[in-house]
């Protein structure tokens, strides 16, 4: 994960976007065996109501790296627990009925030693279901690779990059070995209202994949940046006559069953 802590009231400005794919990712979710269901990456708790609400009978408790968000998802009031965790290393102290993770686990490298590693921690029976952004290929996220290289490329340096989320059929063929796999990817026509100050798409995208080239940046260096990649995003995604923009948005789904 991004070493500084997330910006909660920036994370929560596109909260409808943000959530539709987790309520669509519970709805494929089918009965679950005994156990506790564990929000893996719960930010502010966006979906808490959600899982409590499609699984009352079963704790639900929460598990994030970042102290400000979970001190929002804490006054939900909708887990029984919360742990200040790295989920590169967490564990449960009894086997899940359900892992849910909702737009976190790309930030993690290594999916082939990490989804196998979460699916052994569920109880038989039990269910692990992802969804995570897949937009990397997208102007709105090659952009930002390529302005960093261009203006900084004494501190940014892709050659070797590799995308850190895999089509879906990749995790179809990853977990299936393990239990039942349902995958899939659903791009989402995403209508970003307008903002007085900067491109619709910048104000989406600063609050997460924005965050580690702004970080490695000076406050000078920032402006200078923003004001390439807002005149890229212009092009890519021109403003509709009410001044918002239309945003394809790429997510990837799988639930793996025991």
């Amino acid at each position: 994960m991004p070493e500084k802590d997330w910006n909660p009231a920036l994370y929560a400005r596109f909260k409808g976007l943000r959530l539709r794919p987790a309520l669509d990712l519970i709805q494929q979710i089918g009965p679950l065996p005994r156990g506790d269901v564990i929000d893996l990456g719960c930010g502010t708790g966006s979906v808490g109501a959600a899982l409590a609400t499609g699984f009352p009978d079963r704790p639900l408790r929460g598990v994030d790296a970042s102290p400000a968000m979970l001190e929002k998802a804490r006054a939900t009031g909708h887990y029984a627990d919360l742990s200040h965790a790295d989920i590169a290393d967490w564990a449960p102290d009894a086997p899940p009925a359900l892992i849910f993770s909702n737009a976190a686990l790309h930030w993690l490298p290594d999916h082939a030693t990490l989804l196998p590693r979460l699916a052994r921690t569920l109880a038989p029976g039990g269910t692990l279901a992802v969804q995570m952004p897949r937009q990397t290929g997208a102007p709105s996220h090659r952009f930002l690779r390529d302005i960093s290289m261009h203006l900084f490329g004494d501190r940014f340096d892709f050659a070797d990059w590799t995308p850190p989320v895999a089509p879906a059929e990749a995790y179809w063929r990853m977990l299936s070995p393990l239990g039942e796999v349902q995958a899939w990817e659903t791009e989402y026509i995403q209508h970003l209202a307008h903002s007085p100050d900067g491109h619709p798409v910048r104000r989406f995208t600063e609050s997460t994949a924005m965050r580690p080239f702004l970080d490695k940046l000076t406050p000078a260096e920032r402006d200078v940046f923003i004001t390439a990649y807002e005149q890229a995003l212009s092009v890519a995604y021109p403003r509709l006559d009410d001044g918002g923009a239309l945003f394809p948005f790429r997510r990837c789904f799988f639930l793996l069953t025991l």
